[in-house]
């Protein structure tokens, strides 16, 4: 069976209540869109990723209540070359949608969203700890899985195989 094309027209998709909304309390911080087997992705500008999260939380028809994960993608040596990823949940609606927010490589940082969903606390120290990505405002951003010592993160794909010597 082959498989649908994906959608990547914001026209098509307004009736999704996570970027109807979006487009709804600020139709400038989408910078893009696609929905592609099943699964609804939505680009956040970088700068817009707090207010997105509480737009979408607060949604009274359609909260997205759940942070599931959040995540990071390095697409070195591409710029941007970060993206963050979140999975959310209207546990309610049982609707579930992915927000993505672009990195410059130089010094990549973005909003903490612990204030908005606590299970981000962990996930931002973890990305952070891998990726070396800062989340300005988080409450404790310090390493979570590799000694605090340690030299650089290891998830970057320009991180050497075996470690720096």
């Amino acid at each position: 069976m082959a498989l649908a094309p994906p959608i990547t027209d914001i026209e098509q998709l307004k009736s999704h209540p996570a970027l109807g909304r979006l487009l709804a309390w600020n139709a400038s911080a989408v910078e893009a869109v696609k929905f592609d087997r099943d699964e609804l992705t939505i680009w956040i500008a970088q700068e817009s990723i707090r207010e997105a999260a509480t737009a979408l939380r607060d949604f009274a028809d359609c909260p997205f209540n759940y942070l599931a994960d959040l995540t990071a993608v390095d697409w070195y040596p591409s710029e941007p070359r970060f993206e963050v990823v979140y999975h959310l949940l209207s546990i309610s609606r049982k609707e579930r949608v992915r927000l993505k927010a672009r990195l410059d490589g130089s010094s990549p940082a973005i909003e903490s969203v612990t204030s908005i969903w606590p299970s981000a606390n962990h996930y931002e120290r973890e990305v952070f700890d891998l990726f070396g990505i800062r989340f300005t405002g988080h409450p404790n951003l310090s390493r979570i899985m590799m000694p605090d010592n340690w030299e650089g993160h290891p998830l970057r794909k320009d991180y050497p195989v075996e470690g720096y010597r």
